[in-house]
């Protein structure tokens, strides 16, 4: 399991230098020692007074199903944008199979697979006209979007829909044809923000078999999720995050420790609290 640095103490101030990451020596890899599919390393973003993310270092394992756990708040979609081109930090690298995010951003891009959470689609185009337009946008010809997008349509359980506007999908529908849009061009990299929310159980099952495959053909696969039992069936790395801050990572097995991953979870995280204030809940009305 990885260990993580201490949080800035008092008097130090949590913006940090965006150039402080350049400053600080790294030990270069091994030669033959396949890159990371994903690295960050000592992301910072701050907006205005509040510190979204404080120093996140996280390697993602080339094929590797990774897990980003966390609480409301924890910094997760920030450090994910961040991660993924959405969002410029204030300091830090991001490393995509050994690409500089920063460096070459549309190449690195187009590694890429993203499932955003929150960011507008164009919706005033149907489910069809989207995800060729994604893929269009990635440089594939029409001949092989075309078949690649019949494909996704009748994967995700969309074709009855393919011509309906995307603005009036329900949310579930828009969360699939958003995976779809991430996937046309085949990336080797998927980063997918709570890609189970809304999303109605069968479509859930489908969705995880596209991703288990995804990942045995050799892809990398990064989920956010609130579910911490679905985190731990379907991810074989996981990392818990609070407060902007990576508190642990590695295995599954590593991170949980013998115990359910919500226990972990919930010990180091912390926050429990009881609900002796509502008494008057269990109190009958009559």
């Amino acid at each position: 399991m990885q260990e993580h640095p201490t949080a800035p103490g008092p008097g130090v101030d949590a913006g940090v230098d965006p150039t402080l990451a350049a400053r600080v020596p790294t030990a270069p890899a091994a030669p033959d020692a396949a890159p990371a599919a994903l690295e960050v390393r000592g992301l910072w973003r701050r907006f205005g007074a509040k510190v979204a993310v404080a120093g996140v270092d996280l390697v993602v394992p080339p094929g590797s199903f990774y897990g980003l756990v966390g609480p409301n708040g924890a910094g997760k979609t920030t450090t994910l944008s961040m991660a993924t081109g959405l969002l410029r930090p204030d300091a830090g690298t991001v490393l995509v199979r050994g690409h500089d995010l920063w460096a070459d951003p549309v190449r690195v891009k187009g590694m890429l697979g993203v499932l955003p959470d929150g960011v507008r689609l164009f919706d005033r185009l149907s489910g069809e006209q989207l995800i060729t337009y994604a893929g269009l946008l990635q440089g594939l010809d029409r001949e092989t979007v075309a078949a690649r997008t019949a494909d996704l349509l009748g994967a995700l359980d969309l074709v009855a829909d393919r011509n309906t506007l995307v603005v009036d999908y329900s949310a579930g529908m828009t969360k699939k044809i958003a995976l779809a849009c991430a996937l046309v061009h085949a990336p080797r990299v998927l980063v997918l923000d709570e890609p189970f929310e809304a999303v109605d159980p069968v479509s859930a099952a489908n969705i995880r078999e596209i991703l288990a495959a995804f990942v045995a053909g050799g892809g990398t696969v990064i989920v956010s999720s609130h579910v911490m039992d679905l985190v731990q069936r379907m991810c074989d790395h996981v990392a818990v995050i609070a407060g902007g801050r990576v508190l642990a990572a590695g295995t599954v097995d590593e991170v949980r420790a013998g115990r359910s991953l919500e226990e972990r979870f919930v010990e180091l995280v912390g926050g429990r609290v009881s609900g002796e204030g509502l008494a008057w809940l269990r109190s009958s009305s009559d």
